[in-house]
């Protein structure tokens, strides 16, 4: 497999900066598989596009505020993304950006929401990330803000990010970024879903920082990603096998949903429940047992996000569609328009 396959040219103003008002509001572009038809309609308009019976499996992740932002000793800004917890009490894993080579002993303070923490590098691992150890205080992310993709300029926080780059059903905390095919719903969409006979039920997969980074040629050798904690639920294994005896499609929102439900996948399209970490790469030449369509946004060059949805409606197709999309000025990335998939 090419990379440069995968590949495209996207215009810097086509990558949005905020997302639609209402989510819902969103454009979506509507892809059949069967015969290559496009349609351009609304996320508002998704009732219209499913069938009673149908299924939706949504990711409950909820992101945490796992950006921070501080100063070195000298005044030079800082910055750093949580990762996880560290080896020890007050330690974390974190990704730092401090304007020059980062090593151990370095102090950096951090603020946020009138509060004030110091912390310093504990360690420098060979992937680049350190381990931080906080002084005595309130938890790190009691200072943190959304951590939205470098893609999204901030010059300073925007509060309401903090509950824009979060689906209205987030629930279990532990991701770094968030399923922005789930962005896009609203408590209304919900309504309508259920008043046309469309079921919901929820995964967990709680994702990490390499979700947005170009997937590199190592990755494709060794078949596989970036491992992630998920879990699928007894009663979200119950839903799937109930929508298949009554010929029900299991419509996945977004490719975290994706990764989850073909981690579990059993032949006849059922999923076992479970839970632990994935690094599952779907790419092209890959088979679904358990997703019938998906709704996705429109993602990064050389993703892992891009193969996923190639190898799900087919190369061209999907390059086509996004050239289309791009033509027809839909906007891009997390904070952009939709994609579904049939």
């Amino acid at each position: 497999m090419d990379l440069a396959d995968y590949d495209y040219a996207l215009p810097p103003e086509r990558i949005a900066q905020a997302p639609a008002e209402p989510r819902d509001a969103a454009r979506l572009l509507v892809l059949e598989r069967a015969t290559g038809a496009r349609h351009h309609v609304r996320v508002r308009d998704l009732p219209a596009w499913l069938r009673p019976g149908d299924l939706l499996v949504r990711n409950a992740t909820r992101v945490l505020p796992a950006r921070l932002r501080g100063r070195k000793p000298s005044g030079g800004a800082a910055e750093a993304l949580l990762l996880g917890p560290g080896g020890g009490p007050r330690r974390a894993r974190a990704l730092v950006r401090a304007g020059g080579r980062l090593r151990p002993g370095q102090k950096l303070r951090f603020e946020g929401h009138g509060l004030a923490l110091d912390a310093e590098i504990a360690a420098v691992g060979p992937d680049g990330s350190v381990e931080l150890l906080f002084a005595e205080g309130p938890s790190p992310y009691a200072l943190g803000e959304a951590p939205l993709p470098p893609y999204i300029r901030r010059a300073a926080a925007d509060p309401a990010d903090a509950a824009r780059y979060q689906t209205v059903y987030a629930r279990v905390e532990g991701s770094v970024a968030a399923p922005t095919a789930g962005l896009h719903f609203t408590a209304g969409l919900f309504e309508a879903l259920a008043a046309r006979g469309v079921a919901w039920a929820d995964v967990v997969l709680h994702v990490g920082p390499g979700t947005f980074r170009p997937i590199r040629p190592d990755d494709l050798a060794a078949g596989r990603l970036h491992a992630e904690p998920y879990e699928l639920p007894p009663e979200t294994a119950d839903a799937v096998a109930r929508a298949r005896a009554e010929g029900g499609r299991v419509v996945s929102v977004g490719t975290t949903s994706a990764r989850v439900l073909e981690s579990r996948a059993r032949e006849g399209g059922l999923v076992s429940p479970g839970a632990g970490e994935t690094d599952l790469l779907l790419a092209p030449g890959a088979r679904f047992r358990a997703v019938d369509a998906l709704l996705t946004n429109f993602h990064l060059p050389r993703s892992s996000l891009l193969l996923l949805v190639a190898a799900f409606a087919g190369r061209t197709r999907v390059l086509e569609a996004y050239a289309d999309a791009l033509a027809r000025g839909y906007r891009f990335y997390s904070y952009g328009d939709a994609m579904l998939i049939l």
